[in-house]
């Protein structure tokens, strides 16, 4: 259960970072409003999963699924440039979140 909520704090990481971009400091309601309600929902999935797993591990699994749906976002919405190098790279970042699982 505590890797499942992790998971789901991850994504949930990756909203709100891309809330918070889409808020333009604060100014629009829409986006400031999800990127709070992201970010409580987030830490508190994050702190869940801490209780059964090593802080360590939980911390970058939930950074690596963030950073790499943060990103992988901004390629498809046309944001950021988008590259093999990139793509072979995020896959990287999620490779080592696997490996992280299944060595745990």
């Amino acid at each position: 259960m505590a890797w499942l909520i992790l998971v789901l704090s991850g994504v949930l990481e990756a909203v709100w970072a891309i809330a918070l971009g889409r808020s333009d400091g604060f100014s629009r309601l829409g986006p400031t409003v999800l990127f709070g309600t992201a970010l409580v929902v987030s830490m508190a999935g994050l702190a869940y999963a801490m209780r059964s797993l090593p802080t360590g591990t939980s911390y970058a699994v939930w950074v690596g699924i963030g950073a790499a749906l943060t990103v992988a976002y901004g390629m498809v919405s046309g944001t950021e440039p988008a590259s093999v190098a990139r793509v072979v790279f995020i896959l990287g970042i999620v490779g080592c979140v696997v490996g992280l699982q299944l060595i745990s």
